[in-house]
């Protein structure tokens, strides 16, 4: 089960948040801070995955952003890490070329197209046409 995704920049600044379990706040900063520290810290050639605490963490570097998943000790590592790929690639897709500056400016659609690939920890749908066809029809919505 996925029990978090953070999306943050080299710099440490968490650019997206989405949890799937209960966390405090407080308890957040302090999560966020270690994970992303950690997963920095590590060098290209190391791998992508790291035990911490009563996670597995799944990352991906793409360019000057980090997406880092927090997950339980039975799911799987390498679907998480195919996961990311097509969340970026559905990213992509949408905002043509995804920058920092899209999921800044844009977060309320980025949240809607991890909406629609994980439900309450779970992964629901891969397929980008699916995952982004509420957004197209949203975005026609808003037009006319």
């Amino acid at each position: 089960m996925i029990k978090f995704i953070l999306m943050v920049n080299k710099q440490g600044q968490t650019r997206l948040s989405k949890y799937y379990e209960q966390v405090e706040l407080g308890k957040r900063a302090a999560l966020e801070a270690d994970v992303v520290r950690g997963c920095l810290a590590r060098r290209k050639e190391e791998c992508s995955f790291v035990e911490y605490k009563d996670y597995k963490l799944v990352y991906r570097q793409y360019a000057a952003l980090f997406i880092v998943v927090g997950i339980t000790e039975n799911e799987n590592e390498l679907s998480i890490y195919e996961l990311v790929h097509n969340f970026v690639e559905v990213l992509d897709k949408y905002f043509s070329r995804v920058s920092e500056l899209d999921i800044m400016f844009s977060l309320d659609k980025v949240h809607i197209i991890l909406d629609e690939m994980i439900l309450n920890g779970h992964i629901v749908e891969t397929n980008k046409n699916r995952i982004l066809a509420p957004l197209l029809a949203l975005d026609k919505m808003a037009e006319s």
